[in-house]
């Protein structure tokens, strides 16, 4: 039986991850800061489906995580056969203005842990000639965007090494996917300090985390190297900005973004 490590899983779009692919039979190795959110996931799912699931309560901010997260996995001889990169955070706001630590950190988490993990967690799946990796990027990855500076800048790092990744890996046996949804829930943006009326304009790019998942899963059993989930919106937002000269879809984005400032 294959096992696959989430990041980010106690909520949204990880926990959607660890539900349908314990519901396909799939161990799971567990990721997050929260421990009690992520044992009564994982209580949950050995009960419906009766696989093993493990737990680490593990801040990706922090020094070394993620050698701690491959080393922990190789104290209990588990072989990781997917690995998803899933945890991600975003901050609103003119970047100049904003906390510089805490800038600092999203750069931590969206870039540096997920880079770290996906070098520890590749070398043993080149080793055996299989496995694979599905990066969580995002819509945003395809432009640059005004007082959502850092995310937009981070997912494109994301969208870009995972397609170097892809093509790189292939011959090892290893796949690796991006996948660029568009909103999968107003609580990201809630939690990002959006105002209001954006949050609520998020909801035009909308995707639930059950349809991330399916077309994820779908695009990685098809090879491919980027999914956009969701409806035509999302279609959009990804293709139109590659036809429009940069500094007017940045000036756009300033428009809609800033004009709740």
């Amino acid at each position: 039986m294959t096992t696959a490590l989430i990041t980010g899983a106690s909520a949204g779009i990880g926990a959607a991850f660890a539900q349908e692919l314990a519901s396909r039979g799939m161990n799971l190795v567990l990721v997050a800061r929260s421990q009690n959110k992520l044992e009564d996931l994982a209580r949950s799912l050995r009960s419906q489906y009766r696989v093993k699931v493990d737990v680490i309560a593990q801040d990706l901010t922090a020094s070394n995580a993620a050698t701690t997260i491959f080393e922990t996995t190789q104290a209990k001889n588990c072989t990781i056969d997917l690995l998803i990169n899933n945890a991600g955070t975003g901050d609103y706001g003119d970047f100049a203005e904003r906390d510089r630590a805490f800038q600092l950190q999203i750069i931590q988490l969206n870039v540096a842990a997920f880079v770290d993990l996906t070098h520890q967690f590749l070398q043993p799946m080149r080793q055996r000639r299989s496995g694979s990796i599905i990066n969580l990027a995002s819509v945003a990855a395809f432009q640059s965007m005004p007082y959502f500076s850092i995310y937009a800048a981070t997912k494109a790092f994301i969208l870009s090494f995972s397609e170097a990744l892809w093509a790189e890996n292939r011959s090892y046996g290893v796949h690796v996917l991006a996948v660029c949804p568009g909103s999968a829930g107003k609580q990201f943006f809630q939690q990002a300090g959006f105002p209001p009326t954006l949050v609520e304009l998020s909801s035009v790019v909308e995707t639930s985390a059950e349809v991330v998942v399916r077309d994820a899963l779908n695009a990685l059993e098809k090879r491919h190297s980027i999914v956009i989930p969701g409806n035509l919106g999302n279609q959009i937002l990804a293709t139109l900005p590659r036809f429009i000269p940069r500094d007017w879809v940045a000036s756009f984005w300033k428009l809609v973004l800033g004009a709740q400032r």
